[in-house]
């Protein structure tokens, strides 16, 4: 009954988020690129989730954020989505950053304020990479 529950409050809040920020409910996958992916996860500099994360397929990777190993087969393409535009919305007291959110930022630099850290394009090359580098066995 609870991933049932899960499920559906992860999709309601999805389509509410969704047309609050812009997001696309359904993003087209068919121009995502899995090596623009693996290229913005180890990008120090632009995303820096390899500080944070052992990603599949790379040898550098941080210990402080869970492993995404197996990903793809414990989180949909949506869910995973969901976690990396704005984390907070599951856990308002996660370290992880919103990367296509602008919401409750203050203090940003005026040539940033409302840019999200990921185009959308960026955001799909991601979720492409990790849906196919943690498919597992």
């Amino acid at each position: 009954m609870k991933p049932l529950f899960l499920s559906a409050l992860m999709l309601g809040a999805s389509a509410v988020w969704a047309a609050s920020d812009g997001m696309p409910a359904t993003p087209s996958a068919a121009s995502a690129d899995t090596e623009r992916g693996r290229k913005l996860l180890v990008n120090r500099q632009e995303t820096g989730c390899v500080l944070c994360h052992t990603i599949p397929g790379m040898k550098e990777g941080g210990e402080m954020g869970p492993n995404l190993s197996g990903l793809s087969q414990r989180l949909s393409a949506e869910q995973i989505r969901y976690r990396i535009a704005d984390p907070r919305l599951l856990n308002p007291q996660t370290f992880m950053p919103a990367y296509f959110s602008t919401q409750g930022l203050h203090n940003v630099a005026k040539p940033l304020i409302g840019k999200t850290v990921l185009t959308e394009q960026g955001l799909e090359d991601i979720v492409a990479y990790l849906l196919n580098a943690t498919k597992g066995p």
